[in-house]
């Protein structure tokens, strides 16, 4: 590993000069998780770096009327445990817990691990599906991006220069709807995923579909919301025919690399069998009389 600077501010108007004076020579540490095996790797080179770890108010977990507010420093595993969150979002509850280890979600942060832009990383589509957006804060204030316009490319997010990931918001899932996270692991339980898929579905009183969320990881470039399956199912009965319909159209939106969990072809037959059987789930979870 290089020689490097560590800075430790206690605020974020420190953080916010800190990144002025070093500009492009420095990284932001939320916990390391990532940037400790990309400056091993040399994949990352920064003279500076800046842990977040002391700065105050970007840890909590909050219930606001928009939805449930997490702040960037969030461990994984604090969020897992969260009881808030439990309640009120059990989805999050759910992803947080399959991602690799608990000595990894003890460290991982959920605002480090969104802006390294990693699109097997498990949170995104779970979040994405729920509909969540970012607080960027800089100088100059906050700048809210929805997560879904968040990733741009292969690990480039829309992090703007000056720019913190202070918190979540995570809107709550509609009264009455089901919700899944399904992660398919051929290797190990601690893996990234070959395919992930998130779902929400919310359905009339007639059965039909109110509203559904699909969203893929692993199968591409950034997470992907599967929009034209979604609309297939949207307004329809949510027949096994109409379902695997929906999921087909799948295959026409994923476009995954190839690596050592799968080849692209595999893959993309598995974007398909999994984005069904989320839905199904998903539908299965629906609370009985909704």
């Amino acid at each position: 590993m290089i020689d490097f600077e560590y800075h430790a501010p206690t605020s974020l108007d420190q953080v916010f000069g800190l990144l002025e004076q070093y500009g492009d020579d420095c990284r932001i540490m939320a916990g390391g998780t990532a940037l400790v095996i990309q400056m091993k790797q040399r994949l990352s080179q920064p003279s500076h770096v800046i842990g977040l770890r002391n700065v105050e108010n970007l840890n909590s977990i909050e219930s606001t009327p928009e939805g449930v507010r997490i702040g960037g420093l969030c461990t994984q595993r604090q969020i897992e445990n969260s009881i808030l969150i439990g309640e009120d979002l059990p989805l999050l509850t759910d992803t947080f817990r399959k991602v690799a280890t608990p000595r990894i979600r003890n460290m991982a942060t959920i605002g480090g691990g969104l802006v390294n832009g990693d699109p097997n990383q498990d949170p995104p589509p779970a979040l994405i599906a729920l509909g969540a957006s970012a607080f960027m804060t800089s100088s100059s204030g906050d700048r809210v991006v929805p997560l879904e316009d968040f990733f741009i490319d292969y690990y480039e997010t829309d992090v703007q220069p000056g720019e913190v990931m202070t918190s979540v918001l995570v809107p709550r899932a509609p009264v009455g709807s089901g919700s899944v996270y399904l992660k398919f692991l051929p290797r190990t339980a601690d893996d990234y995923g070959t395919v992930s898929v998130a779902s929400v579905v919310s359905k009339k009183q007639d059965g039909t579909c109110k509203d559904v969320r699909i969203v893929l990881g692993s199968a591409g470039v950034t997470p992907i919301r599967a929009k034209d399956a979604e609309d297939a199912l949207r307004g329809k009965p949510l027949t096994d025919e109409n379902i695997r319909a929906a999921a087909a159209l799948v295959k026409d939106v994923v476009d995954p690399l190839e690596d050592f969990r799968g080849s692209a072809e595999y893959k993309t037959d598995m974007s398909e069998v999994f984005a069904r059987r989320a839905v199904e789930q998903a539908i299965a979870a629906i609370p009985v009389g909704s």
